[in-house]
């Protein structure tokens, strides 16, 4: 096996630089004390309104053991609420005043934290970086 060109590896690499986005958003959102993964959260399902788990877990591309397992935390700080529901197969997740505050401290370390990227990538790099991005979701993912 030729393992240096593992190192070209899309997983590996994807991840890397996943790891590095997340550890500078984290340290942006430190001051509000939420992780980039909680705030992507808050601000999914404030833009969706209520939403079930697996429209959820389909737009993130996550199984829902994961999902559960991030939206925890989210729920026990009251920030989400899980709607009771006749059908207990149903368990939509919507945001909670508390939540939506919370969110609003957020933005603004967000927007910051997102212009230094895009001005360190540059414009057009930046915007080719998503285009990648999505096409590697639609690459890789079975529907």
């Amino acid at each position: 096996m030729d393992v240096e060109t593992t190192a070209n590896c899309t997983c590996l690499n994807l991840r890397k630089a996943s790891r590095a986005v997340t550890q500078f958003y984290d340290e942006a959102f430190k001051p509000v004390g939420l992780r980039v993964t909680q705030f992507s959260l808050l601000a999914l399902v404030a833009n969706k309104g209520p939403a079930g788990m697996k429209e959820l877990a389909k737009f993130l591309v996550m199984d829902r053991t994961t999902l559960t397992r991030n939206l925890k935390p989210l729920i026990d700080q009251g920030f989400l609420v899980v709607i009771k529901s006749d059908d207990r197969r149903q368990r939509p997740i919507a945001i909670t005043s508390r939540g939506r505050n919370r969110l609003a401290q957020a933005l603004p370390l967000w927007r910051e934290a997102q212009n230094r990227v895009v001005a360190n990538l540059g414009r057009e790099t930046w915007v080719g970086l998503l285009q990648s991005l999505s096409a590697t979701v639609s690459a890789t993912t079975h529907e």
